[in-house]
C-alpha cells in the first residue's frame, strides 16, 4: 500500500555523513542474526552522536546511557558493536532519514511479543506505518516490505495473514532522534585523563581500552607476523606490542631458548593474574592461523593450541573461569581477560558455555514401549481434500444471528461503519447477502457485515469453521494447513529434568518436502522441510499423557505445523511451527525449549485451547 521511506547512507571512512547543509535525522542501527537492521533507541543515538563529535575513532560505552546495554561497546573506527562477556561482534551503521518522518518526531511503533513486552518495529517499517497513520488509512498491508502482516489502525492490532493471529500494537511518543547537518568535526585522540595525560582508570574506560587493545592485537597479528629463523631450524614468532593500556609483559623479561619466566600482571578487575613471558616456536614452514574474528569460537581454540605446543614441560596453562557469572569476578572482566590473553598468545583455558542436551542416551528397540491409554504409536496425515459442498454463505449463516438495528460502530474487518454497507460491496455477490446486512456471532457476540465474514471465510481454510477476528473464539472444528507427514509417539526409559520419578514420552514428527496445495501461501510452488525428523519430549505422567492426546487431535486437524517464513533463518516457503510450543531439548533448558519448566504443560494446554483443541474432543 505504501513504500517505505528510504534512508540516505553515504560512507566516509566507515561513517555515514549527510550532504552539506542538508538536515537529516540520525538513527544508529545494528545488524541482527536475521540480516535486519535494528534501531537503537533515541537516547542511545544521542549518546553515540555526542561521543562521535568528540572522537570519531573512539569507542562508545552503551551502558552509560542504558543499563540493559552494559555489556556492549561500539568501536567507531571499525563500525562494530562488541559484547564484552561473549566476544560477539555485529556491524553497526549510521543511517539518515527525513526530519518529518517518525524518528524525527520521536514516534515509535511497537508490537506486543509473546512475553507481553513491547518490541519496536524496524525503522523503515515504523516510518511506513506512521505515513499510513498520518494519511488516515484504515489499514496497511506490509507484504511490500516482505512481511505477511496487516495493520489495523482502528483496533491498533497486527494480524498474520497466514495464521489469522492478532497482536496488539501501539504508537508511543519518545525522545526525537538527533538531528545533524553537514559534516562532523574531525576526530580527536583517544580519551585520556584530565591533566595527567594517562588513560582514565575507571572500570568503564578500562573495559573500553581493553576492547580496543584486543581488536588491535588480533588485527595486527594477521597483518604483520615476523618469523625469524633459529640455528635449530625452528621459526620464532615475535610478539608485536600493540596494546595501548597496561602491557601484558615488559620488554626486559623475555627469556631466550624457549624458557619461561613467571610474572604478576594486574588485570582490569584489580586481581593478580599469573602470566608467562616466553618466546614461541613453530615447526619450519608452519604458519600460525590468523585470528581476526572474536566472534568465532575457533579463534580461541587456535590461540590455545598454537601456544600450548611451545610451552616448556611443567608450565601449567592459566585457567580463566567465571565466564558464566558463578564466581566472584564479573563475567565481563573474566571474559575480557581471557580474550586479551588469547590475543597476546598466552596459554589460557577458557571455560566454555555448556552445550544443550538435545537427545537422550541411546535406547534399544526393546526398551521402547507404547503410551498407556493411547491406541497405536503412529499417526499419518494425507493431502487435504476440499469439501465443495459447503457454501461459504451457508457456513457463515450457521454461526450468526441477524442484527436488525446495528450500533454505529466499525466493522473490524472492512473498517466501515456497521450502519453503512460492507467494504466488500461489489467485490462479492452472494444470494440474499445484502451489503448492509449485519450479523452477530453466537458465542462471543461480536458483530460484522455478513459479506465481510464471507470474504474472511473465503480467504481462510474453507473447512466449515469460523474464527472471530476480534476474540479468536472458534465456531465449528478448526483445521490447519499442515502438509502431509507422520507423527510417532512412545515411551523411553529416561527421565526429564524436573520429572525424575517419571519416564519420558518421545514424539517424533517427520514431514518431507513437497508442493504447496491450494490452501498454502504459494500454490504449486515447492516447500522445504528443515530439521526433520523433529524430536519432542513430555513427562510420562497424567498431565503429560493428556497433552499427548490433545497433540494427536491437533495433528489430525493439521494444526501443529504450517508453511510460512522461518523466524530463525528468514527462509520462505518452509515448514514452521504453528503456535503450539514443543520441548525439543531433552536434558537441559539452555535454549528455552527444554526442562525443567514447571509451567510448560499448563501453557501448552492453553495454546491447544486457543486452537480449539479441548478435552471435550478426546474420545474415551
Amino acid at each position: 500500500m505504501l513504500r517505505p521511506s528510504s534512508g540516505v547512507l553515504i560512507s566516509v571512512n566507515g561513517l555515514g555523513f549527510p550532504p552539506q547543509n542538508l538536515a537529516r535525522v540520525v538513527v544508529w542501527e545494528w545488524l541482527n542474526e536475521h540480516g535486519r537492521w535494528r534501531p537503537y533507541t533515541a537516547a542511545v543515538c544521542h549518546h553515540i552522536e555526542n561521543v562521535l563529535k568528540e572522537d570519531a575513532r573512539g569507542s562508545v560505552v552503551l551502558g552509560q546511557v542504558d543499563p540493559q546495554l552494559a555489556p556492549y561497546i561500539i568501536d567507531l573506527q571499525s563500525m562494530h558493536q562488541f559484547r564484552q562477556d561473549t566476544g560477539t561482534m555485529r556491524p553497526v551503521r549510521r543511517n539518515f532519514y527525513d526530519p518529518s518522518s517518525a524518528p524525527g518526531k520521536g514516534i515509535v511503533w511497537e508490537w506486543e511479543n509473546d512475553n507481553n513486552s513491547w518490541t519496536p518495529y524496524d525503522m523503515d517499517i515504523c516510518i511506513t506505518i506512521q505515513n499510513a497513520y498520518e494519511k488516515q488509512h484504515p489499514w496497511l498491508d506490509l507484504s511490500s516490505l516482505g512481511f505477511c502482516y496487516l495493520i489495523y489502525f482502528n483496533s491498533m492490532s497486527q494480524m498474520n495473514r497466514q495464521t489469522q493471529r492478532k497482536r496488539r500494537l501501539r504508537r508511543r511518543m519518545d525522545l526525537a532522534y538527533p538531528l545533524t547537518m553537514g559534516s562532523i568535526p574531525k576526530s580527536q585522540s583517544w580519551p585520556v585523563g584530565t591533566n595527567s595525560g594517562q588513560p582514565c582508570s575507571c572500570q568503564q574506560c578500562l573495559l573500553v581500552n581493553s576492547t580496543r587493545a584486543a581488536s588491535n592485537a588480533i588485527l595486527a597479528s594477521q597483518r604483520r607476523k615476523v618469523y625469524v629463523g633459529n640455528s635449530n631450524g625452528t621459526l620464532t614468532v615475535r610478539q608485536s606490542n600493540t596494546f595501548n593500556g597496561t602491557a601484558l609483559w615488559s620488554a626486559g623479561t623475555m627469556p631466550t631458548g624457549g624458557t619461561a619466566k613467571m610474572e604478576q600482571v594486574r588485570s582490569p578487575s584489580g586481581m593478580q593474574v599469573t602470566t608467562f613471558s616466553r618466546s614461541q616456536s613453530a615447526p619450519t614452514g608452519t604458519q600460525l592461523p590468523g585470528q581476526n574474528n572474536l566472534n568465532r569460537p575457533g579463534t580461541q581454540q587456535v590461540a590455545i593450541l598454537s601456544t600450548r605446543a611451545s610451552i616448556p614441560p611443567g608450565v601449567p596453562a592459566l585457567p580463566v573461569k567465571n565466564l558464566n557469572g558463578t564466581g566472584p569476578v564479573h563475567p565481563a572482566l573474566a571474559g575480557m581477560t581471557g580474550i586479551l590473553m588469547c590475543a597476546a598468545g598466552l596459554p589460557v583455558c577458557l571455560t566454555r558455555a555448556p552445550k544443550p542436551i538435545l537427545h537422550p542416551p541411546p535406547v534399544s528397540k526393546s526398551d521402547i514401549k507404547p503410551v498407556p491409554g493411547i491406541n497405536g504409536i503412529c499417526r499419518k496425515t494425507k493431502k487435504k481434500h476440499l469439501k465443495k459442498s459447503k457454501n461459504p454463505e451457508d457456513v457463515v449463516r450457521r454461526y450468526i444471528q441477524k442484527v436488525k438495528s446495528p450500533p454505529d460502530e466499525d466493522c473490524t474487518i472492512c473498517m466501515e461503519r456497521l450502519v453503512a454497507s460492507s467494504g466488500y460491496e461489489g467485490l462479492l455477490s452472494h444470494r440474499g447477502a445484502k451489503p448492509e446486512l449485519v450479523g452477530k456471532l453466537g458465542k462471543c457476540g461480536h458483530m460484522y457485515h455478513l459479506l465481510c465474514l464471507v470474504a474472511m471465510y473465503n480467504n481462510g481454510n474453507k473447512d466449515g469453521s469460523l474464527q472471530c477476528p476480534t476474540c479468536k473464539a472458534i465456531y465449528g472444528e478448526k483445521t490447519g494447513t499442515q502438509p502431509p507427514g507422520k507423527m510417532e509417539f512412545h515411551i523411553i526409559p529416561h527421565s526429564l529434568p524436573g520429572y525424575t520419578e517419571s519416564k519420558t514420552i518421545r514424539i517424533v514428527y517427520d514431514i518431507p518436502t513437497g508442493i504447496q496445495g491450494p490452501e498454502h501461501p504459494n500454490p504449486g510452488k515447492k516447500f522445504t522441510a528443515r530439521g526433520f525428523p523433529r524430536h519432542c519430549y513430555l513427562p510420562d505422567n497424567e498431565k503429560g499423557r493428556k497433552v499427548l492426546k490433545l497433540l494427536i487431535v491437533a495433528w489430525d486437524r493439521r494444526l501443529i505445523f504450517t508453511i510460512g517464513t522461518s523466524s530463525t533463518t528468514g527462509e520462505c516457503d518452509t515448514v514452521v511451527w504453528n503456535e503450539i510450543h514443543h520441548k525439543t531439548e531433552f536434558g537441559s533448558n539452555l535454549t528455552g525449549h527444554g526442562y525443567p519448566d514447571p509451567n510448560y504443560l499448563d501453557n501448552v494446554l492453553a495454546e491447544l485451547m486457543a486452537q480449539g483443541v479441548l478435552e471435550a474432543n478426546l474420545k474415551d
